[in-house]
């Protein structure tokens, strides 16, 4: 297992949401100044959501916006992706919830403590 350590001072373009610091210049994600170890593509998927913060943003949408083109039909890209990067969120952070599903329609980007 990988040691947490914190990261540097924020740079300049870094945007907080909540507990969270994006800095895109970095593609890293900060929750309470740990780094959360995204991948380039579980980043550009993360802060996808977190511009349109507490918006849902539909699944197709995503998928061209990620892959290019239309979403096959039954193609679960989008959702293993989400997957993963909810994975990497909870291990940084097990007391919150960042990535909400609204069922048959796509995802929201809203931070929430779990009480």
């Amino acid at each position: 297992m990988l040691a947490r350590r914190p990261a540097a001072a924020p740079s300049e373009g870094s945007l907080r949401i909540g507990n969270v610091e994006i800095r895109p210049a970095e593609l890293q994600v900060l929750i309470e100044g740990v780094r959360t170890g995204l991948t380039v593509r579980e980043f550009e998927l993360f802060f996808l959501l977190a511009k349109r913060v507490d918006s849902v943003v539909q699944r197709p949408e995503i998928y061209e916006l990620m892959w290019g083109g239309e979403m096959p039909r039954r193609d679960r890209s989008v959702d293993v992706l989400v997957r993963k990067v909810r994975g990497k969120l909870e291990v940084a952070a097990p007391d919150w919830r960042y990535i909400h599903t609204h069922f048959g329609i796509g995802y929201r980007f809203t931070p929430e403590a779990i009480r």
